[in-house]
């Protein structure tokens, strides 16, 4: 379960939107802000932020399309689809003007959030993803330099080819889940066992890990979609955070290539940033958040 700042568990929901059905939470009062969550994880990635958020935002928290509680449809697993679930959502929730908050695969929709809907979008807060078309396929390589930095992202590879995964993955679940987020994070202790049964629970239904694997599969199809948005850069304010045992500073580096506004700020930290540095997070974002979409 998650809470707000006054202890009070969120609201929880599920809305017909685009052809499939979102399960969310939501919080707070004052401006909307939604955080999209990335992969093997689910809208609970957020339940350390969420209090820090709620005194001043009205936060929504979906589980994105065949994640978390959200329906697995069979298709729609690309970047601009799975924008316009949230943008499509946040319409049906009443809130017109948004910021967007995204980490990993949460991340790179959220950037088509805002570019796609640029009048409704205020802020973007980008977190902790390498983005297709930029740079991300670099990545699959075996090269000395992957591997020495701990950026060799082998799974990409295994993941895109059809079948195998889903054959050698059933039963594994568990198995695949803690080693993808304790290997990936500077401080593993954060992988709490409360998180790791809810990622295990939803990603072990029926369909979870076919839906995971639809997303990784779509990446060619998001460099298309991320190139041709990024011909028209973003003019909204971007935060750009990264930890600096995984991604760091390139979450800026690649911003400021398709927004005109970018913050930059690196953790001492991995790749999961608000189960990791929950405090630390909320201390930058907070106070962007309020220079940025409070006063809009």
């Amino acid at each position: 379960m998650m809470f707000d700042h006054e202890g009070v568990p969120l609201r929880t929901g599920r809305a017909a939107v685009n052809g499939t059905s979102l399960h969310y939470r939501t919080a707070g009062s004052g401006p909307a802000v939604v955080l999209l969550h990335g992969v093997p994880k689910t809208g609970y990635h957020w339940r350390h932020l969420v209090p820090k958020l709620t005194p001043h935002h009205t936060v929504v928290v979906p589980d994105l399309r065949g994640l978390g509680d959200s329906a697995r449809p069979a298709d729609g697993y690309d970047s601009e689809t799975m924008s316009e679930d949230i943008a499509e959502l946040m319409t049906r929730l009443g809130h017109e003007t948004y910021a967007v908050a995204g980490e990993d695969w949460g991340a790179v929709i959220g950037y088509q959030v805002a570019a796609r809907h640029r009048d409704r979008v205020r802020a973007l807060v980008f977190a902790e993803a390498l983005f297709p078309g930029f740079g991300f396929e670099d990545h699959t390589a075996l090269t000395p330099e992957n591997v020495n930095s701990g950026m060799h992202l082998w799974h990409l590879g295994f993941y895109f080819q059809p079948d195998v995964p889903e054959m050698l993955i059933a039963g594994h679940e568990r198995e695949l889940i803690t080693y993808m987020i304790k290997n990936e994070r500077t401080h593993p202790d954060t992988a709490t066992p409360d998180a790791i049964e809810e990622y295990v629970r939803c990603y072990s239904m029926a369909g979870g890990i076919r839906a995971m694997l639809s997303i990784y599969r779509q990446m060619l199809v998001d460099a298309e979609q991320n190139r041709r948005a990024a011909q028209h850069k973003l003019d909204i304010p971007v935060l750009a955070l990264g930890g600096s045992a995984f991604i760091g500073e390139r979450n800026e580096s690649q911003m400021r290539s398709i927004a005109h506004d970018v913050t930059g700020h690196v953790f001492d930290a991995g790749h999961d940033l608000a189960e990791e540095v929950p405090e630390e997070m909320a201390a930058v974002m907070v106070p962007f958040l309020a220079g940025h979409l409070l006063d809009r």
